[in-house]
């Protein structure tokens, strides 16, 4: 297969030079318009790759909450998917159900891995874990197995050291780039921009080369699926047990059931 066309899902807390939630990750924080440029830079880096590797077009997903990606620094050549997704089912089908590949630049590992920086699943203040047919889960297993589901292979990623093992258990052959190294949940040592993005450039261009001549299938596990979300706080459980096809069984945690991924893995 030729890669020629790339989805890129983008978040900020594995970004270098990114180590805390409330300063850099908030939307609110004091030096979150800093954190979307580094960001940026490193987005801008991996489609510098992906262009001397033959990729035609790539599609940047902006994957964090409050918003990650500096628009007005995006590289020329990327379009970029933001704003409100009601449903990633349909949106997904719209503008990205034909890419080749799926990379994921910026990301963390799930919630409660030791010296994970930032680590954390979906939402740092509500969340203590995801288990996917008893398995923990986080957010890359999340879009690997969403994107897997559309057919299309994850081969790149890009973020700190337990991040870059986290998708190794998952996708063994996959090409990573670690641009700092988890100390603890709010400490890291980041390596220079100069370097991340040198790093990142040639690692992808690596990638695509590698999935040009021997490529990775998609990432597909069997269903039927529970999903179970343990929460911290048992009003929080509560309220989402209130939500359709949500089943509580204790305190913390909820579960919700379905025969396709695509169904339960956003749900």
């Amino acid at each position: 297969m030729t890669v020629k066309k790339v989805i890129v899902c983008t978040d900020v807390e594995g970004v270098a030079g990114v180590v805390d939630f409330e300063s850099q990750a908030y939307g609110n924080g004091k030096y979150y318009e800093q954190a979307k440029l580094l960001l940026t830079a490193e987005v801008n880096a991996a489609v510098e790759g992906m262009l001397e590797a033959g990729v035609e077009e790539i599609i940047v997903v902006d994957g964090h909450g409050a918003g990650g990606i500096h628009y007005e620094s995006l590289h020329p050549e990327a379009k970029l998917l933001h704003g409100r997704i009601m449903s990633w089912k349909s949106t997904f089908k719209k503008v990205a159900s034909d890419c080749d590949a799926g990379i994921m630049i910026g990301q963390h590992s799930m919630a409660g891995v030791p010296q994970g920086n930032l680590n954390h699943t979906q939402n740092d203040a509500t969340i203590e874990y995801y288990k996917l047919n008893g398995k923990f889960i986080g957010e890359i297993a999340q879009w690997s197995l969403f994107c897997g589901a559309h057919g299309i292979p994850m081969i790149f990623l890009s973020g700190d050291d337990t991040a870059c093992h986290e998708v190794q258990e998952l996708i063994p052959n996959i090409t990573t780039a670690a641009v700092k190294q988890g100390i603890s949940r709010l400490a890291a040592v980041s390596l220079s921009p100069a370097k991340v993005h040198a790093l990142i450039k040639a690692a992808i261009t690596k990638a695509i080369q590698k999935q040009n001549s021997d490529p990775i299938a998609p990432l597909i596990w069997e269903g039927p699926f529970v999903l179970e979300k343990r929460f911290l706080f048992t009003e929080t459980a509560e309220a989402a047990a209130n939500s359709a096809n949500y089943k509580q069984i204790n305190a913390k945690t909820v579960q919700i059931k379905a025969d396709n991924i695509e169904d339960i893995i956003y749900a």
